[in-house]
């Protein structure tokens, strides 16, 4: 049963004023680990690519700023082209993060592409026979008035579109005040964002939507567990 691990360490620049480790950083550093795994699995970056289309955060414990984390991941559920993944980050000095990704497996038309043999035998195992969830939950924001949001050309991922861990950005900001654990936070991928779009946050007290050209492309919800 293949599960891969990796330390690093809570840098500066992973933090807010507070020494709070934001989601935006969590979220990076699930996403490099997600890519270690897989190069360490013995496949490239050029024949696969891969899109997350939902990520799940439980923010359990505190971090210390610049404390050395270490970074479990695994497969936890297989669905035609789509493959959750698990991960646990736990800080040496405390601090506890459990999250779990849906991802999109595409071809290089960037259509969806089913899971091929190679994978299952690989990380098929350790899903135990779980289906990855695919379903989008969050509600639609029903003509709730927003505010512009920029990202900036820094964002933009070798797609060509806003990078998943960028959408964590505009949350940090609308939920500012409320971000310290205990924390479930729930993000939805729903279209690419492309630099140049006109986006608007949408924001309640507990949920938030990025929206651009009238259709919603992220949303997400806040609580406290």
């Amino acid at each position: 049963m293949r599960r891969f691990a990796t330390r690093k360490r809570i840098s500066l620049s992973d933090t807010d004023a507070t020494g709070r480790f934001r989601l935006d950083a969590i979220a990076r550093h699930l996403q490099d680990a997600a890519s270690e795994d897989w190069l360490d699995a013995g496949f490239d970056h050029d024949s696969h690519v891969w899109v997350v289309r939902r990520t799940e955060l439980e923010v359990r414990e505190p971090f210390r700023p610049e404390d050395e984390i270490e970074l479990r991941t695994w497969c936890s559920g297989v669905a035609g082209s789509a493959a959750a993944r698990r991960y646990s980050i736990a800080g040496a000095a405390g601090g506890l993060v459990e999250a779990e990704s849906i991802w999109i497996h595409l071809g290089q038309d960037l259509r969806p592409k089913r899971l091929d043999e190679r994978f299952l035998a690989i990380y098929g195992i350790s899903a135990e026979g779980r289906r990855a969830p695919t379903r989008f939950t969050l509600p639609a924001p029903d003509g709730l008035a927003g505010e512009r949001w920029r990202f900036r050309p820094t964002d933009v991922d070798r797609l060509g579109h806003v990078n998943n861990a960028a959408y964590w950005v505009p949350l940090e900001d609308c939920w500012a005040g409320r971000l310290e654990p205990p924390l479930h936070a729930i993000l939805e991928y729903r279209q690419p964002v492309d630099l140049g779009d006109a986006v608007e946050l949408v924001a309640t007290d507990d949920v938030a939507w990025l929206v651009a050209g009238g259709e919603v492309r992220a949303a997400a919800r806040h609580a406290t567990p």
